[in-house]
Parts: C-alpha cells; structure tokens; sequence
C-alpha cells in the first residue's frame, strides 16, 4: 500500500522525471498530464502504486542513440544520428513508428513512446510501446540518397529489432519507399523474411490495406462516436483541420464521406478556407502528386481563399481536428474556436494542443478527445497488419477498414467507460489515461519487477 497520499507520490514521481530528464520539455509535458489524470485511479487501486510500478512506468525500458553515416550523390558523407526508445514491452512487443525529420532530438523521441504506451493499451491488440527516427530530411533528396541513409540506418538498429520484439512502422518523412528500403536492408543483414518486423510495408509484398488512411479515417470515426453520445451525427458539421499530410487528407476524405462539411485546412505556408466545401481530388493532386503548397489550391478553385494571416483555428466550425504536430494549437487559438462555437476538438496528430488549450477546452465544455485515443487508428492497422503477416493473410480493403472502426469504437466505449468509473464522466483524458494505465499496470504487476 502506498505509505504516502495520491498526489504527493505523483508530484514525488514528477519531479524525478524532471532531474533525472533534464530539457526535454515534451516528455515532461506528456508525464504531467498523464500523471495528474491518474490520481483518482491511485485512489481508488493503491495496489498500482506498488511495487514502484508508476516510477517504472515513467522510465523507459531501453533507449538507443546511434551514428547513421551515409554518402550523398557528390560523394560527401554525412553523419546523423538515429533514435529508437523501447519503452514498454508489458503488453507486447515494442511498436510505434519512425519519423525522419530536421531537428529531431531524444526527448521528442521518448515523448511520442511515452504516449505510444497508452495509446496501444486502448487498442487492446496486444502491443507495447517504442518510436524511434532519425535528424534526416528526405525531402530533396534522391531515392538513391534515401536508400543509402535507410541501409546505413537499418545496419545500425536491425539489432535490436524482430517480429516478437520491435516492430517500427511509418511516420512523418517515412512512407513506403522508406519502409521498403529499410526491409530489404533488414532482410539481407538477417537472411530473414520476417515480413512482421516492420509495418508500413507496400500491399504487394505483406501490407496492409487501408494503413496510409487509417490515422486519419480512424479520427472521425472515434469523433463520430463522441457525437452519438449526445444523439448526433458528423452530417451537417462544419470541420476544420490543420496539416494537409496523410492524416488531414484522409481525414477529410472520411468526414466528407459521413456526411460533414470540411471548410478548411492548412499547410507550413498558410491555409485555405472554401465555403463551398473542400475539394479533395484537388487536394491531394496539390499534395500528394505536386507537392504544392494550399496557395495553388485557392489560384484554381473559385471561392477559395489563401491566407497567411491568423490561423485555420480562427475559422468558425463545429468540430476542429489538429492533425499536424504537437504543440500547434495554443490558448488563444482555443479561446477562438470556443468564441466561435466549436463542440468537439479531436487530437489527429499527438500531442498538438498545449496544456492551457485544453485548459479553456475543458473549462468551456468542448468535447476533447485526446491523441492516445483519437488518433490511435494508425497504430490499431499496424497490428492487423501484424497479424496478416503472422497468418500469411491479405485482407480486403473493406474488411480491413471495418475492423479499423470496431478498434476505434471499443476504444471509446473503454475511455468513456473509465471516465465515469473514476467519477468524471465525458472527461475522455482521464478515460484513456486510466483505461490505458489499468491494461499495463494489471500486465506489469503480473510480471514482477523487470
């Protein structure tokens, strides 16, 4: 039994993760809030509490830095550096994705694993809990560059990788051509097909279909079940988002397909608002084919309307889906959209609504449905791709995307379940939180002390 009160021991708990993670200010932001959540569930289940299971849970299990040597076209060699946190195999072997981006730094790193713990907890596919990347840019550079980054990468961590111990996927700056240059660097170096070490892979050679648009069409349907328990429906709603990636374009594509009107969207220039409806065709000529900027959509779409000026978040809708990166969507951008009378904010991306956003969220009464749950529709396709792979089965498209939505509403009904058992009903950040806390912890008491 815990020998001091809830609180003190998640303050106590805190405050290590702060000395012992110097700057690394988004890991401590994601321990805060989910510490803060738990303590009605520290309460009621002190057994949690012991033996030390909370201060293990905040400490990851393995954390890998490493040099990723390689040779651009010119002949010059760089050197960057690869990530890849373990942090919790209670559930399952490590899952979570590989982001190739500018900048990227261990505690972005440990911050996305951290959530990765929770957020494959709710999808109850069992899986536990890494993420990992590099500080590359693919962009401009050829296939043959990435390709030699990717095997110098994939030299380096295939190590520490296997179908039954950690299974990387996608994420920002790593799509198919990534996957398929790290798996067949994987293979040579193992003489393995172990077509269950990474998922991502292309449909032809043991992917999955409906990975590339599962974040984003799992989003609006967990927002579609936050609707129905008021009795309403997405049809008629006005949505914006923010990013034009993978997750916003098929987010759109769903919300559109269920009925709602998508007015606007954004991009690292701007963004593009179109009364009319937003033209998805249009758009993912723009982005996925030209790899253009929104303006060009407002120069071909009459009634469309660029602008530089303010944020997507000063649009006036019902419903607003932060799908670009964490951190994005600020207290005054919040303070906007509950002035223009938005109703649900659902996290596409993680972690993109800072702690005072939800704040005045929260205080307002709008619906918030955290990235560990909202978004968690990638990560559930990764493992059926997992699964797929095991079974040497291709699913269809449809069959694939139904067990998508069966995955998103079972992770609702567990949030709102937890809420209200934790005496904070339509409080989705204590429900995820707690509903995810309780499958580790219960896992993690059974294992003993590892």
């Amino acid at each position: 039994m815990m020998s001091v009160d809830a609180s003190s021991r998640i303050e106590a708990v805190y405050a290590d993760v702060l000395r012992r993670n110097p700057g690394e200010p988004e890991f401590h932001q994601a321990v805060r809030e989910v510490l803060h959540s738990l303590e009605p569930v520290l309460r009621k289940r002190p057994e949690y509490a012991e033996p030390k299971l909370v201060e293990r849970l905040v400490e990851p299990e393995r954390q890998v830095l490493f040099r990723v040597p390689w040779t651009d076209d010119a002949g010059e060699v760089h050197v960057n550096r690869g990530f890849r946190v373990e942090f919790s195999s209670a559930l399952g072997p490590y899952k979570g994705g590989l982001r190739f981006v500018p900048q990227l730094g261990l505690g972005t790193v440990k911050f996305l694993a951290f959530e990765q713990i929770f957020k494959n907890a709710l999808t109850g596919l069992g899986i536990g809990a890494g993420k990992g990347g590099a500080d590359f840019d693919p962009k401009g550079r050829s296939d043959a560059e990435v390709m030699r980054f990717c095997q110098s990468f994939m030299t380096e961590l295939h190590r520490h990788l296997g179908e039954h111990t950690d299974v990387p996927a996608g994420d920002i700056g790593v799509g198919s051509r990534e996957i398929g240059f790290l798996f067949g660097q994987y293979k040579r170096l193992t003489n393995r097909y172990e077509a269950g070490v990474l998922t991502g892979k292309g449909i032809g050679w043991g992917g999955s279909h409906a990975r590339t648009e599962a974040t984003g069409y799992g989003t609006v349907h967990f927002v579609r079940e936050m609707l129905a328990t008021r009795g309403e429906e997405l049809a008629g709603h006005r949505v914006v988002l923010s990013g034009s990636g993978n997750v916003s374009l098929f987010a759109i594509e769903k919300a559109q397909a269920l009925g709602a009107q998508v007015i606007a969207c954004s991009d690292s220039s701007g963004y593009v608002v179109d009364e009319a409806g937003l033209d998805l065709e249009l758009l993912k000529e723009i982005k996925l084919e030209r790899r253009g900027r929104l303006d060009t959509y407002a120069e071909a779409r009459a009634g469309a309307r660029f602008s530089t000026r303010g944020s997507v978040y000063d649009v006036p809708c019902d419903i607003a889906l932060p799908c670009a990166t964490q951190n994005e969507l600020h207290e005054e951008h919040a303070v906007r959209l509950v002035k223009n009378g938005v109703k649900v904010v659902a996290e596409g991306a993680n972690m993109p609504c800072t702690p005072d956003a939800v704040g005045v969220l929260r205080e307002a009464g709008v619906r918030y449905g955290p990235g560990k749950a909202a978004n968690a529709g990638g990560v559930a396709t990764s493992a059926l791709e997992m699964r797929q792979n095991a079974a040497r089965e291709a699913w269809t498209f449809k069959e694939t995307e139904s067990r998508l939505a069966a995955v998103m509403r079972s992770i609702h009904t567990d949030c709102v379940t937890a809420a209200e058992e934790f005496g904070s009903p339509d409080d989705y950040v204590l429900g995820a939180n707690a509903a995810g806390f309780q499958r580790v912890a219960e896992a993690m008491r059974s294992q003993g002390v590892v």
